[in-house]
Parts: C-alpha cells; structure tokens; sequence
C-alpha cells in the first residue's frame, strides 16, 4: 500500500460506537440546498445547519473556485445509522461550522445516485480491506478524486477527523494528491476485467465444482451463509435451486429449503404484517435491522415463489401471498409503482414499531389461554428476548405445543390468526417507520418479475392484474423517448437518466410479462430497451456494459458492476437477458454477445473460493450448458394449458404462444385448425406436438 494511503489509513479508521439516535428538531432555523430535492433522505437533511449541497456540477465548481476539500456523505432514507450520525453530528453547530468553513458539502442517496456511491464505496473499501457499509463518508479533492473514506463515527472522532484534514489540505497537500491518485487508480481497475477471444468449453465437472464451493459457504443448521450476520441473498438461492434441477443434487435443494424455512419463521420476516427486513444482525435470523426495502422483496417474492413451485409447500405460497400484500399496503402507490423502503425506526428509536412487551400481548389478546399459545409460538418471554422487548419469531416446538395444549394444528392455526389480528389492529395505531417514497425502476422491475413468478406459481388472477399495472406504470412515467429509462420517479415527476440496472430488471420484467400474457409488445418493449442500453452503455473494448450511459457526466472513473451482491450485477441481468431475448427473437447476435460476457467472467468464477458473488453468472453457465426448451402453446386454449404449464418449476424453459402465430418465427406454422397444441422444441428442432401438459412435461424428462 502506498505510504500516504497507509499513513491516512491508520490514522483516521475508528471503530463504530452503536448509540441510539435522538429525536431531531423540527424548529427549522436551517435550511440548505438540499431543500429543492424531492429525495426523502435528502430532504431529511435539509434543516442541518451543515450547508449540503446535492451532488452536481455546480458543488464541484465551487470546490474549485473556493479551492477547498469535498465532503460525500453517503446515505439512505432507511439506514438507521445515518439517522445516528446526522443526529449526533450534521445537527450540531459546532460540527457544522467546521464542515462549512473548510469544506464544500455534499449529500447523496445512494439509491438515487449509485454510480456515485459506487465509486467512493471502492475508495472505503479499497482502504479498509472490505466492510464498508453506510453512512459513508469519503473526502476528495475538488475534481472529486477521493483522498480516504469510511462510515459512522461518533461526534468527537468525526469531529477530529475534520480537523485532521483541515491541517493535511493547508499543510501538506501534497499528500492528499498522491492518495487521489492512487486510489483512483485502484478504483479504475477494481472491476476491470479483460476481453476473452478464444472460445470456452462449458462443462458439467466444471460447474459441479463451482457449486461445491458454493455449498462450503452455506450453513445447514440454520440457512444461509455461515456466520453472522445473515442477509437474504435470493439470487443465491435461485442459482441453488436451478442446480438442483439440472443435476439431482440434494444438497442444494436442502440449503434453498432450509434457508427459506428458517427465514419464515425468524424475526426478520414480520410475523403480523408479511414482507422481509433487510437483514438479521444474529447467526439465526431472529433479530432483524428493521428497515424493509423494495428490492428484497420483489426478489424474495419470486425466490418463494418459484421453491413453491418445485415443492408445492403451503409456508411458501403464504410467504408469497403476505409479501405481496404488505408490499401493495406499505409501499404501492395507485398508479402500479411500488415506493422504496421502510425505515428501520419510528419515535428515533430502532424496530419501535415492530416489538412487544409481553403484558402488551397479554392484554390485547384478553383470552389467557390463547395469550399462552401464542406467546409459545412466538417464543415471547416474560423480560424479552431482545433489549427488554419481544421480536415474534416461530417456535420449532409445534408438536409440543399441540400437545400440551390439546389442540389439533387447524386449531392452532385458528387461534394463532385471532392473535395476530389483534395484534396488527393494535400496531397500525403506532407511529409509524417513515416511507421512502421514491420510485426507482430498478426495484420495480424486480418487483414486476416477483408478481410475474407468483402469478406464475398460484394462478391468483390478481397477481397478474397487479403485474401488467406495474408494467404499465412503468411504461406512462419511466420509458421516455426513444426508449431511454429514467431511474427516478417522485412527486409526479420522472427524473434522473437510468443507470445499467434501470435497464436490465425493466427489461427482465417485461420478458416476464411476455410469459403470463403471450403479448408481443411486452417483447418489443424488452429488445426496444436492449437496444437502447446496446447504444448508450455497451463498451466496445470489454465486450461488456458500463454501469452509466455515455449521455451522463463522467465521474472520476468508469465502472461496471460485474460481481453480484444482493441485487445481481447489472451485466450479469444484461448477459441473461440477451440470452432468453435472443432465444425469443431468434437472434444469433444476442446469444452471441450473451456469451462473450460469460467467457469474460469465467476465470474470476472458476478460480474465486466465492461464487456466491457469482450467483447470476453461475445461473448463466447453467442456461449455456442445457439449451432452453422452447414450448410453443398455440390455439383457442391456449390460457388454460398456459397457466397450467407455469406451475411446474421450469427454470430451462422459455413459453411463448397464443391463438394466432403473430409475428415469432418460433410460433411460424404451427397454428392448427381446432386445436390447442403444445410443441415441445430445443435448439429449433420441435418433437411431435401434445395437447396436453402432462405429456409435454414428459417430452421434457
């Protein structure tokens, strides 16, 4: 490491000190720029007597002209520590005019702004070797070049930390240039990543390995990844499942439903109100970090769905059906959108909103006995099981509590619904966590992929009516002239040009809606957008796609987002998507370029120790290797045999169809008079055509 950055590193990195937040003033003496942003988390900074600005243009002018140091803060409308550190620092006076005397201010929301928060995230990581999260904090010379960067820090360490680099800028500036450089060229080759011209084998022995490294990581006992804290990483568990099906290993199928089991019964799924939290801070996902967000349940909709599918376990369809619901009550706008995120607090106190005293449920639920069996089902102890209060988590003693209690489970079950419909009469008269109500199309899209596999799944028409309004919100505010996607959308107004993400899950929703409705525009609509991202992001050197469109300013360095974390890499989304458009639209130049990524990526997936960072790229190779079965169901009937075919777990399977051959070249002479058929295809090459879904499962074995 570089003797300035290692100098800067051991010098300011601190430890966190978890303290609990204070409730703010609501006196207003303040107001910053960032009162003209319609961002729910800039806005809560918008009374700071710091002097924020958004980030733009014109704060990196001033930094120059004023030839100070920048501050990014980093944050989200959910993050429970950012409410900490505006609380303990960005409201206090004293702080804020060492910040506005010395520095030009910036805030961002990363969820707005990723390609930002991209970039100095990998200067805190770069720094501190990994575990960076949020608020971040990064300091940069007035061209944006970051000089060092890191998260929360307690009021005196941020306090000396300003003053630190109040001194290196006036001092020894020297210094600061040096580690812009370097970090700066650490960043640019963080994710850089080499064109492969040579032609790859894909094999089975190949990917049985990877998905034994895969399994190594998993925790048997109690699902996940071993170790603490465990977050849901659904495009984990889709990888696993596919695996299963491709190549009979049990193993995997037990990891997907172990982890999916264990998260049902834990704390971070609401017991009362459905939907997922972001994360569980404990190995047993029994204590959650409070905030929900979006993009966790879009996607866990569709991971529960599709275990539902396969296993046709009533826990899953339930998950399914209560997600779905919290997601349309909390987070649902009226036109078809979906807001962004839950906070993780209300009353400036985390999970306030979710937890219970024991006497509380006691009293609300009035009958003894019943308070008894609900209170051992939900593992609810008399002093908490978690600071003084109770998070509901599910028992694994259901037998014995039938037992004790003399009750058949139809009864329980009875009895448990009572409960819980008291008790969530009684919460939604509690203040209540603040809701971020951007609409990003990212999340949408994986939110319309989740209402697409639950309808899929269940065959509830409601899921499908759901569906096509998110499609249609999505087409009337975010796709804009020449099918260029706007990420943001707030207060009526559609805004921010769309990120590489933006473009892949919108892309992916829309395939999927080609799938429950057998319409060709939802397929047009997808390639239109391909077609876009193909223009404005695709790097003709790498083969592969920027994470930002060559229409937006520059940042310090370009990047793209290869490895996929919770949300897959936008390039991966892109490489599955060529790939199923392409099958689609019969298009050798998709599949091809689909493929190029793959190779591109295949060294770090064959030699990381971690594919789980891989996952959709992992999904990908499985979808190279088994040719997709293309099942054309044309003819009157062709709905009923539709929905019925969707049920089934067909992860290598593309449907199309209708009762016209319309315009595909897949559906081209297949149409016959007075029947419903189903033509079972691979690689072009039909057998002969059923009228039935159990015989066109079989043609498939």
């Amino acid at each position: 490491m570089n003797k300035c950055l290692f100098f800067l590193t051991i010098l300011f990195l601190v430890a966190c000190n978890q303290k609990k937040s204070n409730n703010s003033s609501s006196d207003h003496e303040y107001t910053n720029a960032l009162i003209n942003e319609s961002s729910p988390y800039l806005l809560q900074h918008a009374h700071n007597p710091v002097n924020w600005r958004p980030w733009g243009q014109e704060a990196l002018d001033l930094a120059k002209k004023e030839n100070k140091l920048i501050i990014i803060s980093v944050g989200y409308a959910a993050c429970h520590w950012c409410h900490v550190m505006e609380h303990e620092s960005f409201e206090d006076t004293l702080v804020a005019k060492i910040m506005n005397e010395n520095f030009v201010c910036i805030k961002v929301d990363r969820e707005e702004r990723p390609d930002v928060d991209d970039v100095y995230m990998s200067a805190c990581q770069l720094i501190k070797g990994g575990g960076c999260g949020w608020p971040l904090n990064a300091f940069a010379l007035p061209d944006g070049r970051p000089v060092w960067a890191g998260t929360y820090f307690p009021k005196d360490q941020w306090t000396k930390i300003l003053e630190q680099f109040k001194n290196i800028n006036e001092t020894d500036h020297d210094k600061l240039v040096e580690s812009a450089d370097q970090l700066t060229k650490g960043i640019i080759s963080m994710e850089e990543i080499d064109l492969v011209t040579e032609e790859l084998e894909y094999t089975k022995n190949e990917l049985d390995d990877i998905a034994e490294k895969f399994l190594s990581n998993i925790d048997f006992e109690e699902g996940g990844r071993k170790g603490e804290p465990k977050f849901p990483m659904p495009n984990n568990y889709e990888f696993l499942l596919k695996y299963f099906h491709f190549s009979g290993n049990q193993k995997a199928l037990d990891a997907v439903y172990k982890t999916l089991d264990k998260m049902a019964m834990g704390g971070i799924y609401d017991q009362l109100g459905g939907g997922f939290a972001r994360y569980s801070v404990d190995g047993i996902w029994m204590v959650p970090h409070f905030e929900k967000m979006l993009y966790d349940n879009g996607q866990l909709i569709s991971l529960y769905a599709n275990a539902y599918k396969l296993s046709k376990k009533p826990l899953y369809k339930k998950i399914v059906d209560e997600t779905i619901e919290f997601c349309l009550r909390e987070l649902g706008n009226a036109e078809g959108g979906f807001y962004s995120s839950l906070d993780a607090d209300s009353e400036g106190e985390e999970g306030k909103f979710y937890v219970w005293t024991k006497s509380e449920i006691d009293s609300i639920i009035g009958d003894k006995t019943k308070a008894n069996i609900f209170n051992e089902y939900f593992s609810i102890e008399e002093n908490g099981n978690w600071e003084h209060h109770n998070i509901l988590h599910i028992s694994d003693q259901l037998d014995d509590i039938l037992k004790k209690n003399k009750i058949s489970e139809k009864e329980l079950n009875q009895i448990l619904e009572d409960c819980k419909s008291k008790l969530f009469a009684h919460r939604s008269d509690r203040i209540r966590p603040g809701t971020d109500d951007k609409t990003l199309s990212s999340w949408n899209g994986l939110m319309l992929r989740g209402l697409v596999e639950a309808y899929k799944a269940t065959g509830n028409k409601k899921y499908k009516e759901l569906a096509s309004k998110s499609a249609d919100f999505l087409e009337k505010h975010q796709i804009q002239e020449e099918y260029r996607l706007n990420r943001n959308f707030k207060n009526g107004k559609s805004t921010i040009n769309g990120f590489l993400d933006d473009y892949a899950t919108v892309i992916d929703g829309l395939m999927g809606m080609y799938q429950i409705s057998f319409d060709e525009t939802y397929l047009v609509k997808a390639e239109k957008l391909t077609k876009y991202a193909m223009d404005h992001f695709f790097n003709d050197e790498s083969k592969m796609f920027n994470y930002a469109s060559d229409l937006d300013p520059p940042l310090v360095a370009k990047k793209s987002e290869i490895a996929d974390n919770v949300i897959p890499a936008s390039n991966s989304m892109m490489a599955r998507n060529l790939n199923t458009l392409g099958t689609y639209l019969y298009k050798p130049e998709y599949l091809n370029q689909s493929k190029q990524m793959m190779n591109n990526v295949m060294e770090q997936l064959v030699l990381t120790d971690t594919p789980n960072f891989y996952s959709n790229w992992c999904s990908l190779y499985l979808e190279l290797l088994n040719p997709p079965y293309e099942i054309a169901i044309l003819g009157e009937n062709y709905e009923t045999l539709r929905s019925e075919m969707a049920t089934t777990y067909l992860p290598n399977a593309v449907l199309l169809g209708g009762n016209s051959e319309g315009t595909m070249d897949l559906l081209k002479d297949k149409l016959q008079e007075d029947q419903t058929l189903i033509y079972v295809c691979q690689n072009k090459v039909c057998k002969f055509p059923v009228d039935n879904v159990e015989a066109a499962l079989n043609l498939m074995k």
